[in-house]
């Protein structure tokens, strides 16, 4: 009986203990296709669509990309084309304000799905965002006084360049010009009223709204015109959410085939610019 006992308390132990790691194991399994699923935490086409609502990063002071006007409304090139994304999803646009030197934290603290704000490709941001295809192209230029103008990148060197953190212009004399000392802020608020304080020599920024700053600012003048490698405007997703990478990439294919950029460009940019801007410095064909 003693024998019997051992013995079946000892099958029942081995039964018990199968059972356990076999609970376990389904647990565990159940565990690591959440972890996998959430990941990256980023939404999906179908997830955007079943909530109802993108969210989509926008600048909203940066005209005529994306600012807010006297009347409280989102405008500018940016919006219409977020606008026009929202609608092809069938969603609502939900739009979060951004400075330039938050929008990959945007990105990556899941706070929206895409960057619509005026957003340069680099080498160093395609290692922690994904970027779609592009849908315009600029370059950095500075914008002066018309009483000391700067058409050189020699007449900065020891003196203030004006900059918006985490911009080309930003990387590009970090890197490329290090005897300019560079005066950085946070929006492009602050960084044009630094320039009109004259708090700096120069101002460095994507050349093509600085061609528009300069149209109702006739002070000051855009003296290069270019300096560095031509880059381009791109959306950018959150890295590995390759479910809106894709969509966005068909929805600039399809886009451009229509001519929808030339038209944004016609209504949003061309009545800032002046002449020597033409279509063709922007757009992407």
């Amino acid at each position: 009986m003693k024998k019997f006992g051992v013995k079946k308390f000892a099958l029942f132990f081995g039964i018990t203990a199968s059972l356990a790691l076999v609970l376990s194991g389904c647990g565990s399994n159940k565990s690591n296709h959440s972890t996998a699923s959430s990941t990256n935490g980023s939404s999906t086409v179908q997830q955007i669509k079943k909530r109802g609502t993108i969210r989509i990063a926008v600048f909203g002071d940066l005209p005529p990309y994306g600012w807010v006007n006297k009347q409280g409304q989102r405008v500018g090139y940016d919006l219409t084309l977020a606008r026009r994304i929202a609608k092809d999803l069938k969603v609502k646009p939900k739009f979060v304000q951004v400075n330039a030197n938050n929008r990959v934290d945007a990105l990556n603290a899941n706070k929206v799905d895409l960057v619509l704000a005026n957003f340069t490709v680099t080498p160093e941001r395609k290692q922690v965002v994904a970027f779609a295809s592009p849908y315009m192209k600029v370059s950095v230029g500075v914008v002066s006084p018309k009483a000391k103008p700067v058409t050189k990148v020699t007449q900065l060197q020891g003196k203030n360049l004006i900059v918006t953190k985490g911009t080309t212009a930003e990387n590009y004399f970090t890197a490329k010009q290090s005897k300019v000392n560079l005066l950085k802020f946070d929006s492009k608020t602050q960084q044009f009223n630094a320039l009109k304080n004259n708090r700096g020599a120069a101002l460095a920024d994507d050349n093509s709204y600085l061609y528009a700053w300069v149209k109702d600012q006739p002070k000051y003048t855009v003296g290069i015109k270019s300096i560095g490698p031509k880059q381009y405007i791109a959306p950018a997703v959150k890295k590995g959410n390759k479910s809106l990478l894709n969509w966005t990439n068909q929805e600039v294919k399809s886009l451009n085939g229509e001519g929808f950029f030339e038209k944004d460009y016609n209504s949003q940019l061309k009545p800032y610019f002046g002449k020597e801007v033409k279509p063709q410095d922007i757009i992407i064909k």
